[in-house]
């Protein structure tokens, strides 16, 4: 894991005590750092703010223009008028170093070590959009955005319970990003919330902008190249998550959450498969874990039977291969390889550049740069619909970091059909399986519930059963309460006459 433990007294904060040299020594060297004499009929005071990050409005109106209206004598006085709840006296400057930062103003009176320190942050923040990543067409059209305080409150909207809790800390020696904790007391694992915690304030690391980021540092296995842990944008999600005994961690600044523990079946559902009747869901599931095993395998069995196994190939559809490879003086490997990274480079540019550029460069640079390749005879146009195939059903997945895995994974399957055929692909298939059994979130297994065998979670795993049957918790994340619903086993579903 790349988290250790942290430092004793290791703080970026000024150590000087003395905190109105210290802030007026603030307010020389950084431009935007105000230091601003306020006169009044009473006795003048000092204020020290940034002003890019406070309101201006809420500074006159809130604090300025009071303390020029009403009488006062101290800093007790000032906290009594101004009656906030936002309001802090302190004379330690690493408290006020981090407010400062934070959106706070500094009131600070003549021959006085005590100030007092207002919270007045900027409320700039976008509003609340579709969600670009995991888009849904039944359900919720609601996602996170970079405001923590936004994203709880959606959250909290979702789960109107007292046992729903937060806990606070913040990342970064020097970004010091705020980071909440959610779970549902009483539901999720006190195990699961310790531990989280724990590997959260163990990161010793200076810059920590994302929740991503401290969630790579947190994984069980860094090396992995599967994602561990769920993120996504969808605040409905996370609130079905919480329910089902999980816990969840966001940062300010992110438009992200974090669920933990996950499972790797986990990364192919989408809450758009709860709002659809379970026949049609449990037909979408399978066909999204399908079309990832067809993404994965299709070019290289193709690589391995035009190199091996040619004995597998129909009569009849033998002289169509035979065809479409005469004039191409490359190995399958190579016209695979030429394929796979040209898909790549159209889905990366595509990604990049502005969205109706992106989409006129994913097409017509798809369908010229396969014309031409096959014109040119680089590759046979067999291989083009097979590499185009397998990367359509790439993105079924739901997650997006499970569709970049997806994209790599058949790599090592096309070198091994190049090097032994069919054996090769076998080959990677138990090295590809042997790592996921070894795969843990948050400690617990990655292939629940088939690993452990785990037969009563079956029922939401590759399919998904009636809300009849769902009445129990997954036992993955080790739920306190197990049962759904209240009083034990009912049945969903009752006549108005029973």
């Amino acid at each position: 894991m790349l988290f250790r433990r942290r430092k004793k007294n290791r703080i970026f904060a000024p150590d000087q005590e003395d905190a109105s040299k210290w802030l007026k020594q603030l307010s020389l060297n950084s431009a935007d750092f105000k230091r601003s004499q306020v006169s009044t009929s009473y006795q003048p005071f000092i204020i020290y703010y940034y002003s890019e990050l406070i309101d201006k409005e809420r500074l006159h109106h809130d604090l300025i223009r009071p303390l020029k209206s009403f009488p006062w004598a101290s800093i007790s006085e000032i906290e009594q008028l101004l009656e906030s709840e936002n309001a802090v006296k302190t004379h330690d400057v690493n408290e006020i170093n981090e407010g400062i930062h934070a959106g706070s103003v500094v009131v600070e009176l003549n021959n006085t070590a005590e100030m007092l320190l207002i919270q007045m942050p900027a409320s700039e923040k976008r509003e609340i959009s579709v969600p670009e990543t995991e888009f849904s067409v039944i359900g919720p059209q609601e996602s996170f955005v970079e405001s923590m305080s936004t994203n709880l409150l959606l959250v909290r909207r979702r789960l109107p319970i007292s046992t729903l809790q937060l806990k606070e800390l913040k990342l970064g020696t020097i970004t010091k990003t705020k980071t909440s904790i959610l779970y549902i007391e009483g539901i999720a694992d006190e195990a699961n919330v310790n531990t989280l915690m724990q590997r959260l304030q163990a990161i010793d690391y200076d810059e920590i902008l994302d929740a991503n980021t401290a969630a790579q540092m947190i994984s069980d296995h860094t090396f992995s190249i599967f994602p561990q842990f769920v993120n996504t944008e969808r605040p409905d999600r996370v609130a079905a998550a919480l329910i089902e005994g999980k816990t969840v961690f966001m940062t300010e600044g992110s438009p992200e959450a974090i669920v933990a523990p996950s499972t790797l079946l986990e990364f192919f559902t989408s809450l758009e498969d709860y709002y659809l009747p379970w026949h049609i869901a449990s037909f979408i599931r399978f066909l999204r874990i399908g079309a990832v095993l067809f993404s994965v395998l299709a070019t290289p069995i193709y690589v391995a039977v035009m190199t091996y196994h040619y004995e597998l190939i129909p009569k009849d559809l033998l002289s169509t291969l035979y065809a479409s490879r005469s004039n191409i003086p490359f190995p399958p490997i190579i016209e695979a390889l030429f394929l796979e990274f040209t898909i790549e480079l159209l889905r990366e540019a595509g990604a990049r550049l502005p969205t109706k550029v992106g989409q006129t460069i994913g097409i017509v640079g798809g369908i010229v740069i396969g014309q031409a390749s096959v014109e040119a005879g680089l590759t046979s146009n067999i291989l083009l619909i097979v590499v185009a195939l397998a990367a359509l059903a790439s993105f079924t997945s739901p997650v997006y970091q499970m569709g970049n895995t997806v994209r790599i994974v058949r790599f090592p399957f096309i070198f091994g059909a190049a090097w032994l055929g069919g054996l090769g692909i076998a080959i990677a298939f138990i090295v590809l399986s042997s790592h996921l059994l070894k795969l843990t979130s948050l400690g617990r297994p990655y292939l629940s519930p088939f690993y452990p065998l785990r037969i009563k979670d079956w029922k939401d795993s590759i399919f998904r059963l009636p809300y009849s049957s769902l009445q129990s918790r997954p036992a993955q994340s080790r739920p306190q309460q197990k049962s759904r619903v209240p009083g034990g086993r009912q049945s969903l579903k009752r006549d108005i006459d029973e």
